[in-house]
């Protein structure tokens, strides 16, 4: 069981927005949860892995980038994803204050691209990643891998796919974990895209919860 309540701190470029699900018997932990490029805070996802991460006495933090606070609809340009990655910064902050044990992060397809590349930057952050649907290539284009960050990625890290998923299939996930130094873990839906299937089926968000938690240790 959690209490969700709005959330907006901050002002300009450095507004947090979001949605926190505080939990009835919290362990300290929080985690920040970002949204793809076609969605916002309320996506089925981030309502599902919440929910989870609460249940397990975890604060967590569903937040719209700062693309979608600018644009209500569509995807963001290029030019935003900088500007993504220190929302993530500014959100970790702010559920800091809120949380005295460790910060994770995670995201859904471009929200959790500019999580990784945030933690491949700047580690200490947080002490683990979530990457639901990791978008590691355009449908269709297995040769435009976006793995150039994960090489040196260090952070303790749990994948969620789908084995439908067009943007990348099991084995070069697989592949990409392969890459990275620091440990992962893969946890796979079956017959779901890269929605992974959440409008009709929430039981990943407990596998994904578990996971992670077990990871950080």
């Amino acid at each position: 069981m959690s209490d969700v309540e709005p959330l907006e701190e901050g002002d300009g470029e450095r507004t947090v927005r979001g949605v926190l699900h505080q939990p009835r018997l919290p362990r300290g932990d929080g985690i920040v949860l970002a949204h793809g490029a076609g969605s916002n805070r309320d996506s089925p996802v981030l309502r599902a892995v919440a929910t989870a991460f609460a249940a397990r006495g975890v604060a967590a933090l569903r937040i719209d980038l700062p693309f979608r606070q600018a644009r209500g609809k569509g995807p963001p340009s290029p030019a935003w994803a900088a500007r993504d990655r220190e929302g993530l910064r500014h959100a970790l902050a702010v559920l800091a204050r809120r949380c005295s044990g460790r910060l994770m992060l995670g995201g859904h397809s471009y929200g959790g691209r500019q999580a990784s590349m945030l933690l491949a930057d700047t580690p200490a952050l947080a002490r683990a990643l979530l990457l639901l649907a990791y978008p590691l290539h355009p449908p269709g284009r297995p040769e435009r891998r976006r793995t150039e960050h994960l090489i040196t990625l260090r952070t303790p890290t749990v994948f969620v796919h789908g084995t439908r998923d067009p943007f990348g299939l099991l084995d070069e996930m697989e592949e990409a974990r392969g890459l990275m130094p620091g440990p992962t873990r893969l946890v796979t839906v079956r017959d779901a895209g890269h929605d992974l299937g959440a409008r009709t089926a929430t039981a990943f968000a407990a596998s994904a919860v578990d996971e992670l938690l077990a990871l950080l240790g």
